[in-house]
């Protein structure tokens, strides 16, 4: 390495060090003072400022990375994990990297995910239709929920919306943009609205 590598490695160091000071920092803080959920186990790196909301419990596991660098929107949006009745639990297991502006919300009995699994650009995962499904109730109606499980070592693109009830089985990828309604199995590639298996992952 010549000198002139060495002092360009350390001046940019420094200045991804001032801006995160300067621009990412306050806003982390700012999301910090927003949320109100109490029930927070782990400590995760903000790569992104995220607002954690809700009654329930959110857990982290080790090395859990929220917000990715060098990403869209790095700088302008933020993550959202709201686990709202006092009974949802939302589970993030070790290793996992969920990339910006994600959304995460429980109002049932939870989402698991399942250690280094990799989550892409603007994903939303929820366990609940939030309202009641019939028109004269959509206010006051009781809303079906159900658990949303995704096992280990999953990638899923950006711009997937997964929904209530899904199990994403260990290894497999999900596409960019797919809307997952129904179970995927382990070790496939699926995609599509509604998201459907397209071939099995091909470990050779």
């Amino acid at each position: 390495m010549t000198i002139s590598d060495f002092i360009f490695k350390v001046n940019l160091k420094l200045k991804n060090i001032a801006i995160y000071c300067i621009f990412q920092y306050p806003r982390v803080l700012k999301y910090k003072f927003l949320s109100d959920n109490k029930n927070i186990i782990g400590n995760p790196t903000y790569n992104q400022p995220t607002q954690l909301l809700g009654k329930g419990t959110i857990m982290f596991g080790k090395n859990v990375n929220l917000g990715v660098k060098p990403s869209p929107n790095l700088y302008s949006g933020y993550g959202y994990i709201d686990a709202r009745k006092p009974y949802s639990k939302i589970f993030i297991g070790d290793g996992v990297w969920i990339n910006n502006n994600f959304m995460i919300a429980s109002e049932g009995k939870g989402i698991e995910i399942g250690a280094r699994t990799l989550i892409g650009l603007n994903v939303e995962i929820s366990d609940s239709d939030f309202h009641d499904l019939h028109p004269d109730k959509r206010m006051s109606g009781v809303p079906k929920t159900s658990k949303v499980v995704i096992s280990e070592n999953v990638f899923i693109g950006s711009n997937v919306k997964i929904l209530k009830g899904v199990t994403i089985g260990k290894n497999s990828l999900i596409a960019n943009s797919s809307v997952v309604t129904k179970s995927i199995p382990e070790n496939v590639i699926a995609g599509g609205n509604p998201c459907k298996v397209i071939r099995q992952i091909d470990f050779n």
